[in-house]
């Protein structure tokens, strides 16, 4: 029997937008993605778009409910921007309503709620205006914070800014998974700045705000970063991914500063992003006060022998590498690495402060899991079991080894829209039907985590 630590929070994470539905209606205004789905809805996989998605904002009660009877004590989910703010500057009282309904029905199930501020949500009459790149959205996004933080900030005591923040500067400006879908590595470093600030100044607000005494947070995707081999052009190529990727945000958010060797390369390249005076000043003012961590798979990285000079990209100094040896997920094609989880902690342990922290996100998607529904309807996802088992084993490993992590949320709770891909991948504890008016129906991992979670400990 492995123990974890005494009141470690067991959870599960999700967003407002790929969970809440009612993306048009109380006030609400369209986000990019319910934009790109009117213009472009053959793009989504079998055309579901974020109009209805889960419709937690009608079945939050029935959800919390199936939380707290699978024993959960902690939740993340997001808050919409667009539904609080409708313009950037309007309260819309709905919002209100429905956000302090359901905050308050999972502290009074026990459900202790850590909110995000941005789960890749941009309000569409901000990105008419550039989104990210405009310096605007610098406080534009700390008056939302702000806003936030008066509204909920008697309910909400741990608070997150970003989710994944490298995951909407790479795809929607190093590749088009998100919109707007350009291609220009000067333009994503602006937007990843303008992130950093954004974040900085909600932490400020934050710190200013009378009307919270909690915690905040960002939430990264901290995937380990490996070289194919101990050649020094690898594992050059290694550190360089590792720099551009995972530093570039960790150690401005974590440690208040940017990299030194980041701030060179991008002089070297004239990639420096566009700054005003005090800036870096805000940034090392205003650190989080704990981490939050998504790890699905780890990156493996090699030397790049035909690097593309004219037009830096990531690419230019590195390339991926298929591990003959890795374990595959057959279902989603992600590598499963376990071991990463440990190689993260003792990251954060060793060289951020050891700094509290959680796994805000881990999990496994699998297409087509209806083939698994046993005669009770319920879906046999033994995959899932053993794949959350064998992380909690290196993450149990770690916290004995001294890394202060707190917490363990599998992504996600109740099956989840995702982006372009709709609901081709299910990830939840508990399967959704959406030709029947979004019913929930329990996986067989819901009922082995709900053990877990009542012994505090794996076997």
């Amino acid at each position: 029997m492995r123990k974890f630590p005494e009141n470690f929070f067991w959870g599960a994470a999700a967003s407002a937008p790929q969970t809440e539905g009612a993306a048009l209606i109380d006030g609400k205004s369209p986000s990019t993605w319910d934009y790109w789905f009117e213009k472009e809805p053959e793009r989504f996989f079998n055309q579901v778009g974020p109009k209805d998605t889960s419709n937690v904002y009608y079945q939050y009660k029935e959800d919390v409910q199936l939380m707290q009877d699978m024993s959960l004590n902690s939740y993340r989910t997001s808050i919409s921007w667009t539904r609080l703010l409708p313009d950037g500057k309007t309260v819309n009282q709905s919002a209100v309503d429905y956000y302090r309904a359901y905050f308050t029905e999972l502290k009074a199930k026990g459900v202790e709620p850590i909110m995000n501020l941005f789960h890749f949500d941009m309000p569409m009459w901000l990105m008419e205006k550039g989104g990210w790149e405009n310096r605007e959205s610098v406080d534009a996004f700390a008056f939302y914070a702000d806003t936030a933080f008066t509204l909920f900030g008697d309910i909400v005591k741990k608070w997150a800014t970003f989710n994944e923040p490298m995951v909407h500067i790479e795809c929607g400006y190093l590749g088009d998974a998100h919109y707007p879908g350009v291609h220009d590595y000067k333009r994503a470093i602006q937007v990843g700045f303008h992130t950093v600030m954004a974040h900085a100044k909600a932490v400020a607000a934050f710190r200013q705000n009378k009307h919270n005494d909690g915690e905040i947070s960002c939430i990264l995707n901290l995937s380990p970063v490996y070289a194919k081999s101990q050649d020094e052009k690898d594992q050059e190529a290694r550190r360089l991914a590792d720099l551009l990727l995972i530093r570039s945000l960790l150690d401005p958010i974590v440690l208040g500063s940017f990299p030194e060797e980041l701030i060179a390369l991008y002089k070297e390249t004239d990639l420096l992003p566009e700054m005003v005076e005090g800036d870096l000043e805000i940034i090392a003012n205003n650190k989080i006060d704990f981490l939050g961590v998504n790890y699905y798979q780890p990156l493996r990285v090699q030397h790049q022998d035909n690097p593309n000079l004219e037009t830096i990209t990531p690419g230019t100094y590195f390339k991926g590498y298929d591990w003959p040896e890795k374990r595959i997920n057959p279902h989603r094609g992600w590598e499963i690495y376990p071991e990463g989880i440990y190689d993260i902690s003792m990251r954060i342990k060793n060289d951020y402060g050891n700094l509290p922290w959680f796994i805000s996100e881990n999990g496994m998607g699998v297409e087509g899991e209806e083939k698994f529904i046993d005669e009770q309807g319920i879906v046999q996802d033994d995959y899932r079991i053993e794949f959350i088992e064998d992380h909690l084993q290196f993450l149990h490993q770690s916290i004995e080894e001294g890394s202060n992590c707190f917490g363990y949320h599998l992504w996600t709770f109740v099956d989840c829209w995702s982006w372009l891909n709709a609901y081709k991948n299910r990830y939840g504890f508990y399967r959704i039907d959406l030709d029947d008016n979004f019913k929930r129906y329990p996986k067989q991992s819901s009922f082995w985590m709900k053990d877990v979670i009542e012994r505090n400990a794996i076997n």
